[in-house]
């Protein structure tokens, strides 16, 4: 099995960190919706700040609100107006079943506005070689 990004936030900034809450990274169900990351599922979060990884399970704030605010001990690793990096992830059985995969990748501006969508997509030429090309949606 290989694990493969399938959904990319790249930019975000943490509007909140609450420590005393049940944990988790709380995020808009607007902007999870369009790059397909769903409540309950485990993200991955890398803070561009300070290096710190981490990684919890997201659920979903008030719609709109561009919210990205970490919980519970995931609140210890961000501050907020820290710029992060979040991501989904899929298993995929075999290299070929990449090319099936299209990861949705949204960047954001200062404002958590999502200022490009952008989409990875991997072919395979006829000598079995594989290309990567990012392409705007």
């Amino acid at each position: 099995m290989i694990k493969a990004v399938r959904a990319k936030l790249h930019g975000m900034r943490v509007t909140g960190a609450k420590l005393d809450y049940h944990g988790s990274i709380t995020l808009d169900p607007e902007i999870c919706r369009r790059a397909g990351i769903y409540p309950l599922e485990f993200v991955y979060i890398w803070n561009k700040n300070s290096g710190q990884r981490i990684s919890t399970y997201v659920i979903y704030g008030q719609p709109g609100s561009r919210a990205c605010q970490l919980n519970g001990s995931a609140a210890r690793t961000c501050q907020v107006g820290d710029e992060v990096i979040i991501s989904a992830v899929e298993y995929v059985q075999k290299p070929a079943d990449l090319c099936d995969l299209k990861p949705q990748v949204l960047l954001f501006d200062a404002e958590n506005n999502v200022t490009e969508h952008l989409e990875y997509d991997v072919t395979r030429a006829a000598n079995g070689d594989f290309d990567f090309n990012v392409l705007t949606v």
